[in-house]
């Protein structure tokens, strides 16, 4: 009898390899994609199984790195239900092709951390969800002047550097993402001691200039969030954050962005993603409306109104997160730019 090979081959189907599409078996084992070459020429074994697939499309899933919530859960106001509230999101998201995410936790009071951020727990995905990568603290180190719907009374300074951040969030063992604004007094330590820990930092909330910008990715940030919200808006004399997809870093910067068809315009689109391709990293910056009706929700400690799938801080016209699931997010970059991208 012929030994088990491990092997599952999927046949007929179309897969992504080097930014392109084209129409070629897929070969697993153990849960990880194998090298055909390997497989024939070397160890020449056969599949156990093969699965016809009937020319459908076998792509990465999407990673989505700033989500606040959806299907009615929101990340940073439950502190009763958190793991059975992350549970839901990732079973949900898998539905949208979402296989890893960063729930998100926006500007909240310092108690609302300690008892949410141990409880977010990194996860691997499987049938039961998409895997959680760990948590992106989104604030509140961040500028008054481009708060967003951030809310006054929580947003912090950065006095005390590191300190000021154990003290607000009380532990980072859940974190994987930091994001600040780089202008703030301590933001350059902080950035240093963060980045040694090896969380990610992202520039964002800020109304920092180019240098300010520049300095705080020599210091070790690489990421913006959602590019071109909640910050100073490019000028041809200081372009400001926006101007880190063109600096002289020398250092590779990625950017968050909004591709839901009203947090950014199609031009802007176009104008990122050619000026910095391999920086871009779509996300969904979705709240707890995601798959739901209009209606009233929360993100954090703020009253959220969904009106027509727009997403407003109660009482006012201002934006404050997506509807939009990431795959729509992606259907919308395409259509955009007549881009192709995996991301």
């Amino acid at each position: 009898m012929k030994a088990k090979s491990g092997l599952t081959r999927f046949h007929n189907c179309h897969i992504l390899r080097d930014s392109a599409i084209i129409k070629e078996d897929l070969w697993i084992r153990d849960g990880k994609i194998e090298n055909p070459e390997q497989v024939f020429y070397v160890e020449q074994l056969e599949a156990d199984e093969t699965v016809n697939c009937e020319g459908l499309l076998i792509a990465p899933g999407f990673i989505d790195i700033q989500i606040n919530g959806g299907w009615g859960i929101d990340f940073s106001y439950d502190c009763e239900n958190v793991e059975e509230g992350v549970q839901k999101v990732a079973k949900k998201l898998l539905t949208q092709g979402v296989t890893s995410f960063c729930p998100t936790m926006v500007t909240s009071d310092k108690e609302k951390y300690k008892k949410i951020l141990p409880r977010i727990k990194k996860t691997q995905g499987g049938h039961h969800g998409a895997t959680v990568l760990g948590v992106h603290l989104e604030g509140p180190f961040i500028s008054l002047a481009k708060k967003g719907a951030h809310m006054d009374e929580y947003i912090k300074t950065l006095d005390k550097g590191i300190k000021t951040i154990y003290e607000i969030y009380g532990s980072l063992d859940n974190a994987v993402i930091v994001t600040l604004a780089p202008e703030l007094p301590g933001a350059t330590e902080a950035i240093k001691e963060l980045s040694k820990l090896g969380i990610k930092v992202a520039l964002g909330h800020s109304t920092a200039s180019l240098a300010q910008g520049e300095e705080a990715i020599n210091s070790g940030a690489n990421l913006i969030t959602h590019l071109f919200n909640a910050m100073l808006p490019f000028h041809h004399r200081d372009p400001g954050l926006v101007g880190l997809l063109a600096s002289s870093t020398n250092k590779q910067v990625y950017y968050g962005i909004i591709s839901d068809g009203l947090h950014t315009h199609p031009a802007a689109l176009r104008i990122a993603c050619r000026t910095n391709p391999k920086g871009l990293v779509l996300v969904s910056d979705a709240v707890a409306a995601q798959g739901l009706a209009d209606g009233n929700y929360h993100i954090g400690p703020q009253k959220v109104t969904v009106e027509g799938g727009k997403a407003y801080v109660s009482r006012t016209k201002t934006l404050c997160g997506s509807t939009a699931v990431l795959d729509e997010c992606v259907r919308t970059f395409k259509e955009a730019t007549g881009f192709h991208t995996s991301t």
